[in-house]
Formats: structure tokens, C-alpha cells, sequence
């Protein structure tokens, strides 16, 4: 790395791990002050639609959460920008989730009139189905940046994140198979992404302020 990198690069990897650590407790605090919220069937979405009591502070919070994943996705473009193309596929990815999961949620509410969405809802649940998407694709991605060959610990954990983030996803849309058990743990299943999320970032976090050779693993 050289120095502009050596100065940007690790202030935007702390800046990503305290913005994920942040999130969970953030997003836990404030639905305890949204009565009968329940943080294993309620989904996030929830704290930010119109009808919430903390409605306005998860939206700023859920903005500034987005600008920095988008912030993190340029320093990971920064860091690996002798890895050719491949590299600005997964810093598009991470920025798409940011965008998406974050901004998205934070700008547009997921409010139902007369039990439909209403038209912020729905951009809200484009724009989520976007991030969900980039980053589900995400560890395959880095995995052609890092080979097993060199990389293997770190090759084999982006496996494991993919499997785990493949099934919480598809145990989250089960909501949509109508009234079901699996569906009534919709809260569960989207933390269990976003924890699996935020675990794989605080790893390629800590990996970009590493020196080349202690990430051969």
C-alpha cells in the first residue's frame, strides 16, 4: 500500500466495523422503545415505517449506515486496485447493499394503505431485494479475488457465508408461502443475515489493514 493508502484505507475498515456493530445495537435499543415490537417475527422494516415511534430516527441512522458501506466499498476498490476487474464487481456489490439495504430502507418507508403497499414500500422492497442480492453474490465474487490456493481459510469462510446467507434468505421469503411457522420467525431469519453480513465484512475489514502476507490464509 502507499501512503494515501496506508492513511484511508484503515480509518474506512474502523469505520465499517463501528458502523456494523453500531447497526445491532442501534436497531436493537430502538425497538425496545417501539411497544410490542418483538425482534424475532417483526422485521426491520417495521422500525422505520410511518406508524413506528422511532420511525425518523432509524430512517437518519439507516442513511448514514448506507453512506458508509458505500464509503467502505470504495476503500475496498482502493485497496485491491491491482486485482483488475474483479475488484470493482465486488466493491459494486458492497456498494449496491449499502444503497439498497441501507439508503434504500432509510429514504423510503415501508408504509401499507388499505393493506397495499404504498409506492414507497415498494421501491423500499426493490431497492432491498437489490441489496439482498449483491450481497448473496458477494462471497462467490471474492473468492475469484482470493483463491483457495493462498487463500484457503479465508476462501472456505466465504463459502460458509454464502450457504449461511442463501438459507436465512430463502427461510425470510418463506413470509410470502402465506401463514406458517417458519414465516412467523421472519425477524430471526433477516438478523441472522445481517449478522452473517456484518461478520464477513468485519473479516475483509480486518484483512485490508493487513499486510499481504499475513492474509495468505
Amino acid at each position: 500500500m502507499n501512503l494515501t493508502t496506508k492513511r484511508i484505507v484503515p480509518f474506512i475498515s474502523f469505520l465499517c466495523i463501528a458502523a456494523c456493530i453500531g447497526d445491532l445495537l442501534i436497531t436493537y435499543i430502538l425497538g425496545r422503545q417501539y411497544p410490542g415490537y418483538n425482534h424475532a417475527t417483526d422485521t426491520l422494516s417495521r422500525l422505520g415505517a410511518s406508524a413506528s415511534p422511532v420511525s425518523n430516527a432509524i430512517s437518519v441512522w439507516w442513511v448514514i449506515l448506507g453512506t458508509v458501506f458505500i464509503i467502505f466499498a470504495i476503500g475496498f476498490g482502493i485497496r485491491y486496485r491491482d486485482k483488475g476487474k474483479t475488484v470493482i464487481i465486488a466493491a459494486l456489490l458492497i456498494a449496491l447493499y449499502g444503497l439498497g439495504e441501507g439508503m434504500g430502507s432509510g429514504l423510503f418507508k415501508a408504509d401499507r394503505i388499505g393493506g397495499s403497499s404504498s409506492i414507497p414500500a415498494i421501491i423500499h422492497d426493490i431497492m432491498g431485494g437489490v441489496g439482498i442480492i449483491a450481497i448473496l453474490i458477494l462471497p462467490k465474487v471474492i473468492q475469484r479475488l482470493f483463491p483457495e490456493e493462498g487463500h484457503r481459510a479465508f476462501y472456505r469462510l466465504s463459502s460458509v457465508v454464502f450457504y449461511i446467507g442463501l438459507l436465512s434468505t430463502l427461510l425470510f421469503f418463506t413470509r410470502y408461502a402465506g401463514d406458517n411457522i417458519l414465516g412467523y420467525y421472519k425477524g430471526l431469519w433477516q438478523r441472522i443475515t445481517l449478522l452473517n453480513t456484518y461478520a464477513y465484512f468485519f473479516v475483509i475489514a480486518i484483512r485490508m489493514v493487513r499486510p499481504a502476507h499475513q492474509n495468505e490464509a
